[in-house]
């Protein structure tokens, strides 16, 4: 992508109504626009990330033998009322009534949805496990939307639901959620510490919540100072086993981290008093486990072994993709602007042309974006006329990870700059060499 024809609407200065750093520099990247309180319209630059995330659960989710579906926005009441939850929800679920005066909901969360599907097409146990899942947009009417999409009212939300005959198969199934979400947020550069949390009105006992630190968090958060040094890596997991999945999940849920609503005073004192943490974190996703709470109420039952028919076990795993994004910028930024991880940036690097119009840069310029482009790499080049520094601030203000900066000194020695947007580090090359190192970068988080 050529800037001089991209739709990337940036603001010099902060705007006034961004409280935390991630909405400003979202608002001030071109990234987002308020439509209204806590609705966004996605320009090209966040709807570009937004699809970098969503590629990555997608990926993950089918790693782990996971089923992607479409489930509609807009729902009946009726499917509410049978696992009466319809007047429990609160003020949060926005209702309506359609042209019949039939009344109808646009989604907060699909669990009833997903059994309505579950029962009318699967009555046998052998036709279990099934984990079904979609990413699709939500709304929950919060009282007070703030900070950007951190706390939207519309939101991007990757929701997934299991179906298992017994108890210890859905328990699997949790563990094995656990441990595709822990790949998941690795790949984009988070580190997200699962912690013991509260059900809410979902249900259940079994919980935890993904929470990354970062001080414009919402939740309170306690926890040994050791989790912070648990990485999954590239360790290779049979989902289907359930030892490697419950060993993850022990290694990365024994030591003590909660939120503040499950927090245990006692339990945390045991913890070593130099290892002892509170901090805020932000949450990006949360697993459940609640057994038939679900297939009990809307009767989604299947033929047992034995022939009888048997409820079936139950949980829900969601991730929050539109405020990762948020939680991405807060966790990785400086006083320029975002710091996009290689896993998720909208570009894998920039191009500056330092001397729009110079024949012999323009020609190196555009070698280069074509030898990118020809390896499947994605560069976005700066070629408007615009002062050289212009162009540095827009490219550190939207944060791609690296920069190729092209000018008339340095082919006049046959180098070209290459700097790393987190470290400021800068590097002069041939242009073939800066093509090759930024295609091995890419190549080792493919």
């Amino acid at each position: 992508m050529r800037l001089s024809r991209y739709f990337l609407p940036v603001l010099k200065e902060n705007p006034s109504e961004a409280q935390i750093v991630s909405h400003r520099l979202m608002l001030r990247a071109g990234m987002i626009k308020q439509a209204a309180a806590g609705i966004y319209s996605w320009l090209p630059l966040g709807f570009k990330v937004l699809r970098k995330l969503e590629n990555i659960i997608h990926e993950e989710q089918a790693r782990a033998g996971h089923i992607a579906i479409q489930m509609p926005i807009i729902q009946s009441a009726d499917l509410w009322r049978e696992s009466e939850r319809y007047d429990d929800y609160g003020q949060e679920m926005l209702r309506m009534k359609d042209r019949h005066d039939r009344d109808m909901l646009f989604t907060p969360t699909a669990e009833e949805l997903v059994t309505d599907i579950f029962r009318g097409h699967v009555s046998s146990y052998k036709d279990l496990p099934l984990t079904l899942y979609q990413i699709q947009w939500k709304f929950r009417d919060e009282i007070r939307p703030r900070f950007g999409v951190m706390r939207g009212r519309e939101f991007y939300m990757k929701d997934g639901y299991n179906f298992d005959l017994t108890k210890e198969d859905s328990l699997h199934a949790y563990n094995r959620h656990l441990v595709t979400y822990l790949r998941t947020y690795e790949r984009m550069g988070l580190q997200a510490i699962p912690m013991r949390a509260d059900s809410g009105p979902i249900g259940g006992d079994n919980t935890h919540e993904f929470l990354v630190l970062a001080d414009t968090g919402e939740s309170e958060v306690f926890y040994d100072s050791a989790v912070t040094d648990l990485t999954f890596g590239d360790r290779q997991i049979d989902y289907d086993s359930r030892e490697q999945c419950q060993a993850i999940l022990e290694e990365f849920t024994s030591k003590y981290a909660r939120t503040d609503e499950t927090h245990d005073e006692a339990l945390f004192n045991q913890v070593p008093e130099e290892r002892r943490r509170v901090a805020r974190g932000i949450e990006v996703g949360q697993i459940f486990y609640f057994g038939t709470k679900y297939s009990d109420a809307m009767g989604a039952t299947v033929q047992g072994p034995d022939g009888k028919p048997v409820p079936v076990h139950m949980g829900s795993h969601g991730i929050g993709v539109s405020r990762l994004i948020g939680a991405i910028i807060e966790a990785s930024h400086d006083d320029k602007g975002i710091i996009w991880p290689e896993g998720v940036t909208p570009f894998h690097c920039g191009i500056v042309n330092l001397k729009q119009g110079d024949d012999e840069v323009d020609a190196a310029c555009n070698k280069i974006y074509g030898a990118l482009t020809a390896l499947g790499l994605d560069p976005l080049y700066d070629d408007r006329k615009e002062r050289a520094g212009g162009k540095f601030a827009t490219m550190d203000l939207i944060g791609l990870p690296w920069r190729i900066t092209v000018g008339p000194r340095g082919l006049k020695n046959g180098v070209v700059e290459l700097t790393c947007r987190r470290t400021g580090e800068s590097e002069e090359m041939s242009p073939e060499a800066a093509v090759t190192k930024i295609a091995e970068i890419y190549e080792r988080i493919a």
